[in-house]
């Protein structure tokens, strides 16, 4: 039977031995963050935290910290919602599916029978009215601003449409989306809570028409309830195409409403419910925020919610999870979403066969994809339709939030696939062009939360596409050539084909980058002068630690991505600009070293690593797990 409440799922993965209770006192200050956090990277069970400090509520973390444990919280809906999703973007295989397996066309009508809204009466997440205060506190990073909800539900719906005018009047002109809640600390405290959210969500367009209007936006915050509606929250569904229905076809149960005396909607099935109006042109600071890309999100004005009521249902728990470098439990949520709506990439966006943000780069900054290349064949093949590919993806929904875009013409490969990474960097380093097959967007949008650029929300993209016959072997060592390296770059080693990488001087300036390449360039001419092929090394990534960076792949992605922003940060031997088109010889360079403006990465806190070490030795409560 499909799960009424948090707590069914709960009970049903305790009795499948999916979870582990915590009897004694944990604090939820760091403690719980950075048990979660090791729970995550050991594939532990869900841990029930039933004695958090300050706190009258249990809490649980890592719901979803396997694939094989989301899958099963969402087995009474999963099926549906994929099969919903694929009939979706290909109408025509109901009919013959129907004659070779017909289960699945009945899956995709039953998950469309128990997607609509259903209003109730009684809401059990409204029987116990408490405080802002009293809903449990938790901060994960020695350096965050405050407690933060990390798991809401944020709900709001068009001002322009009047309530109650959606089908059978459901909410459906709504957004549900995951926004982090300060709940405490800076200017915040008592009756008010910071809301953030970053450019392109779904919410913004909710208080674009309020602030339009001059009129408070209403929210509701639903916290916990059906897992399923957790993840429906994050889902990057198409405007207009409402969460409620999505939440009802993975859940497996209509998603319960009700709307309140005093307008507000709430879910009936969640855990908690914090209710409250964000007022025209009102900001407060809010942050910093220990955040996925492994770093700090810095402190910057954002809506303030006005709380108007919080309310618990009976026997309440608190979810709760941690983000930070990659892969954190967040990792799973983006591959249940790859594995949703995989099937509507070549729909959405033609010529498209793949695409993948790559978490490991923190997902936003580096784009992979796979596209047709079909345009004029008796030319030879170049790049040519696959430029109308990358600004088709780069202008849809949240893949316009990355910063670089690899992409390959699947001609030349078929069997290549976006999410395999080392493939796909073979593959097109093998074809770029180095004078024609980069191209720039400057001064545009990147995710709020990437720090590599020139304000908030302010950063390039870069695309880098290969198409048609090899260009070059990649090397697989350093030219014998090169010798001894200017004074300040040491390290220079190969990570995989064709991709170096190389220590370098402090960054000082970006006034000063040209006069800090000038001696590399200068040497890496000379070695080729005396016979080096530098063709085999199209890519070299300049950083701090050139150990760390080539220790693991993980390692390489994250620092290269997401400490650069290519208009100020990508350079290359021999580089020239003709007609406003910027080339250059091989190698193109990545300088990925820390600059002043990045924001710090996160650091665990030592006295609380050495608590949970206490915890996870032997005869600890968490001995074995984590």
């Amino acid at each position: 039977m499909s799960y009424r409440s948090l707590t069914d799922a709960v009970a049903d993965l305790e009795a499948n031995r999916m979870l582990i209770r915590v009897p004694g006192e944990v604090d939820g200050h760091l403690e719980v963050a950075e048990i979660q956090r090791r729970a995550y990277a050991a594939g532990a069970p869900a841990i029930l935290y039933e004695n958090v400090r300050g706190s009258a509520f249990p809490c649980v973390s890592n719901l979803f910290g396997t694939m094989e444990r989301a899958r099963f919280l969402l087995r009474h809906g999963l099926d549906g919602a994929k099969a919903a999703v694929r009939y979706r973007a290909a109408p025509g295989k109901v009919l013959s599916d129907l004659r070779s397996r017909p289960a699945a066309p009945l899956d995709a009508a039953k998950a469309a029978i128990h997607s609509l809204p259903r209003r109730v009466v009684k809401a059990p997440s409204q029987a116990h009215p408490i405080t802002l205060s009293d809903v449990p506190r938790i901060a994960s990073w020695p350096d965050d601003g405050g407690p933060f909800i990390t798991l809401p539900q944020v709900f709001t719906e068009d001002p322009d449409v009047p309530p109650g005018k959606g089908p059978l009047g459901a909410p459906l002109s709504s957004n549900v989306g995951m926004y982090r809640i300060q709940l405490a600390g800076g200017d915040y405290g008592g009756g008010e809570a910071g809301m953030h959210y970053q450019i392109h969500r779904g919410i913004g367009v909710h208080h674009t028409a309020a602030e339009r209007r001059g009129e408070p936006l209403r929210v509701s915050i639903f916290v916990g309830g059906p897992p399923a509606h957790t993840l429906a929250a994050v889902m990057p569904l198409p405007e207009g195409l409402s969460e409620l229905l999505f939440a009802g076809m993975l859940a497996g149960r209509r998603f319960a409403w009700k709307r309140r005396d005093d307008g507000f909607v709430v879910s009936a099935d969640a855990d908690f419910t914090i209710t409250g109006w964000v007022d025209p042109g009102r900001t407060l600071p809010e942050g910093p925020f220990g955040d996925h890309l492994g770093y700090y999100s810095l402190t910057h004005p954002f809506p303030v919610l006005r709380v108007t009521s919080v309310t618990h249902r009976k026997g309440a728990i608190w979810p709760l999870t941690v983000v930070g470098r990659p892969p954190q439990e967040d990792t799973t949520f983006g591959q249940l979403i790859h594995e949703i709506t995989e099937p509507m990439v070549p729909t959405t966006l033609p010529g498209v066969h793949s695409v993948h943000a790559v978490d490991a780069a923190g997902v936003h900054p580096l784009l992979l994809a796979v596209g047709s290349e079909r345009y004029s064949p008796f030319t030879g093949r170049r790049p040519q339709e696959l430029w109308t590919i990358a600004n088709a993806i780069l202008g849809f929904g949240q893949c316009s939030l990355a910063k670089y875009l690899f992409i390959a013409a699947r001609e030349d490969a078929p069997e290549l696939a976006a999410h395999d990474i080392p493939g796909m960097l073979d593959h097109v380093l093998r074809r770029v062009d180095l004078a024609s097959d980069l191209h720039f967007q400057t001064r545009t949008t990147i995710d709020t939360l990437d720090y590599s650029g020139t304000g908030l929300n302010a950063g390039s993209k870069l695309v880098i596409a290969g198409a048609g016959a090899e260009r070059r072997a990649l090397a697989r060592e350093v030219p014998a050539q090169v010798g001894a390296l200017p004074p300040g770059f040491s390290g220079l080693q190969v990570v995989l084909p064709g991709v170096f990488v190389l220590g370098g001087p402090r960054f000082e300036s970006y006034e000063r980058v040209e006069g800090d390449l000038a001696p590399l360039w200068d040497a890496l001419d000379a070695a080729e002068r005396a016979g080096a092929d530098l063709s085999g090394m199209p890519l070299v990534i300049l950083c701090d630690d050139p150990g760390f960076a080539a220790e693991t792949l993980r390692n390489l992605l994250w620092v290269a991505f997401t400490r650069s922003n290519p208009s100020h940060d990508v350079h290359g031997r021999q580089a020239a600009i003709q007609h406003k088109h910027w080339s250059c010889v091989e190698p193109v360079l990545i300088d990925a070293r820390l600059k002043p403006h990045h924001a710090p990465p996160l650091i665990e806190d030592r006295a609380v690593s050495r608590r949970v070490d206490a915890l996870a030795a032997p005869g600890g409560p968490l001995h074995g797990v984590i």
